[in-house]
């Protein structure tokens, strides 16, 4: 007999070799009905993966995260089974699960896959799926695993098992399919109750541009038809709020080939609400005690080579430049944090001067492979709110828990009330990833769980997800279509003080290390925007948006009126334009609508004449006529209300 731990902790015997199935049956013939996969002794197992030893076992369904991967890697498994039956001569690299659905890299040859063709592949997707063939895991040695793929000279799958060590390959069979796999699959492909192929792209093999280029297949796969229709529905949707496209037709950035691939130009309507949101974060944080620096968008290569930062990213940073000078060298800056550690440097520090919160608005470098840009959210060139906190020790608690605090005044003030904090913590089996003291780790490590745990966060914890040098506090949030971005980071670090020599003389008068602590709450101003658009669709918040009032007049006769109300508006701080173009008033007024204005005012005779004004809400029509007053008062009422309710 074996003993099998619950999460609940509670201890059941079992007979050696049950599988996880089998435990599920023990608890519920409907938990048994709906387990994808399990996890023991933190290994991710099959359904039917016999138990040899005592343990503890987590079983994961369609509502887990692990759960959907195991259903959508198990899918991958089907998409390749279903290329091979229809293109015999395809070779096979890899197909992975991913935050939403899989996709499979695959060599064609020189043919390139139709829409057409993405139907034909998704009915024989399905059809394989309907025959519930298992899927069974097996050892192969690594000269077995080359013979079967020298066989079908697949010289993708023969790369990968030469990188891979004797006595650590597997492979999973399913029907008459077989794919190099670690593992984690469904118990059978009949769970796979409906699938869609959503589209084709190029992909480099292992991400290289010197490499043959791939076909990869994305998809996505459901238990039920009716998620599928939903998640399908979702997508329309999204499509209506990509940022790339709201962000053209509200005139808030654009890109130009000349200027360079993934360098946003903010056009005067964008670079308004950039200079609102760092407004509105300055504000904040002048009433928590941070103070504005600036540092250049260069440094010294050695810089970067002290902070680690050249080591780790150096990579993904852009050409060095050589100057002049003999043994001269610059980069683009890829952090603040190494310029901010050189501020604090410039003088020495008491106990009682500290903390010190230095905030800039830092425009970054990465050299992101062109592949990986998108729009907003992934550029070359980008604006971190950032800000670095120098604190004793002793200060570390209560500076980390106003951190967040501050983090959650920015959510709160732009509507994301929907998120789970995340722990990222380091993974003890790849120290080589990261430098340091380790006691420092566990420290640091420490000091965030317990400020979520006594902040009442809802969080997990992510081994792996830590930077380099230090753990952090990431916060995942949910945008109105139920997607998960990750936003606010706040880091704690003993490293960066140690390898710049950052000191302070504690009351003891010796010199003592200082804690760092970095961030930032938006992450980037870009990503930020990207993410802020695609979740209001477009319609910020009163105080936010761009342009608050579109004063539309009828014809030429009313210029002079429209004017009027124009200056009166501006003249109270409402942000207001006119339209006195020679167009009908129905046309400027859905002109009106699709630019998302929150007001307008339409002014012809009448207006003129009772010198009142014709009002429409965005979204909500006709309000009726009123004095401009009034309407500066509802409006300064609405951003007074929406203001106290996030300061509260």
């Amino acid at each position: 007999m074996i003993e099998i731990r619950f999460p609940d902790q509670s201890v059941r015997s079992y007979p050696k070799g049950t599988t996880p199935v089998e435990v599920a049956q023990g608890i519920s013939e409907g938990l048994a009905r709906n387990v994808l996969s399990a996890k023991f002794n933190d290994k991710i197992v099959e359904g039917a993966t016999p138990l040899t030893e005592d343990g503890t076992i987590q079983l994961f369904t369609w509502n887990d995260d692990q759960g959907k991967t195991a259903f959508w890697h198990s899918s991958a498994h089907v998409l390749a089974q279903a290329i091979l039956t229809l293109y015999p001569q395809a070779k096979l690299t890899i197909g992975p699960a991913i935050e939403n659905g899989f996709y499979y890299d695959v060599d064609f040859g020189d043919h390139s896959i139709t829409e057409k063709e993405l139907r034909d592949i998704e009915k024989k997707f399905l059809e394989c799926a309907r025959q519930k063939f298992e899927f069974k895991m097996r050892d192969a040695s690594k000269q077995e695993a080359l013979d079967f793929y020298q066989k079908d000279q697949n010289p993708y799958k023969i790369e990968l098992i030469e990188n891979l060590e004797d006595g650590t390959i597997t492979f999973c069979d399913h029907a008459d399919f077989t794919d190099l796999c670690r593992g984690g699959h469904i118990p059978h492909t009949g769970f796979i109750k409906a699938v869609k192929l959503l589209n084709v792209a190029g992909a480099y093999w292992r991400g290289d541009e010197k490499n043959k280029q791939l076909t990869r297949i994305y998809g996505i796969s459901f238990p039920k038809q009716k998620e599928l229709t939903e998640y399908l529905e979702l997508l329309e949707e999204a499509k209506k709020r990509d940022h790339r496209k709201l962000g053209k037709e509200l005139e808030l950035f654009t890109f130009s080939q000349k200027v360079g691939q993934g360098l946003p130009l903010w056009l005067p309507k964008g670079a308004a609400l950039r200079e609102r949101l760092e407004d509105f974060l300055k504000a904040a944080q002048k009433k928590a005690g941070y103070e504005q620096v600036i540092t250049p968008h260069i440094g010294n290569k050695e810089l970067y080579m002290t902070s680690g930062h050249y080591e780790k990213y150096g990579e993904d940073s852009f050409q060095p430049i050589e100057t002049p000078a003999e043994g001269e060298t610059f980069l683009l800056k890829p952090m603040n944090c190494p310029h901010h550690c050189e501020i604090y440097n410039t003088r020495p520090w008491s106990y009682k001067e500290l903390p010190k919160r230095y905030a800039e608005f830092g425009t970054v470098y990465r050299y992101e492979q062109s592949g990986e840009l998108h729009g907003l959210t992934r550029v070359r060139g980008f604006t971190q709110d950032d800000a670095h906190i120098f604190c004793t020790p002793n200060q570390l608690d209560e500076e980390f828990k106003n951190v967040i605090d501050l983090v959650l005044y920015v959510f709160g003030s732009l509507g994301f009330d929907n998120f789970q904090a995340q722990v990222s913590i380091r993974d003890l089996k790849k120290p080589e990833k990261y430098i340091g003291d380790p006691k420092n780790w566990e420290k640091a490590e420490q000091a965030i769980i317990d400020a979520a745990q006594e902040k009442k966060l809802n969080f997990v914890i992510e081994e792996g997800e830590a930077a380099f040098y230090g753990p952090k506090l990431d916060f995942m949030v949910k945008d109105a279509l139920g997607r998960k971005w990750q936003l606010g980071t706040i880091q704690v670090d003993y490293n960066l003080p140690e390898r710049f020599d950052l000191t302070y003389k504690g009351s003891d008068n010796e010199l003592h290390r200082p804690v760092m602590i970095h961030r930032a709450p938006f992450g980037s101003l870009e990503r930020f925007v990207a993410i802020l658009l695609e979740h209001t669709g477009g319609n910020f918040p009163l105080w936010l948006t761009p342009t608050q009032v579109n004063v539309l007049s009828v014809s030429e006769k009313h210029e002079k009126y429209a004017q009027k109300v124009l200056n009166f508006l501006e003249n109270n701080e409402i942000r207001a334009s006119l339209d006195n173009r020679n167009e009908t008033i129905g046309k400027k007024i859905r002109e009106s609508e699709l630019s998302k204005v929150p007001f307008m005012l339409i002014l012809g005779e009448k207006e003129a004449e009772l010198e009142n004004i014709s009002v429409r809400k965005h979204r909500f029509g006709d309000m009726g006529s009123m004095s401009a007053e009034n309407l500066v008062e509802l409006i300064s009422k609405e951003i007074s209300e929406s203001i106290s309710k996030f300061e509260s």
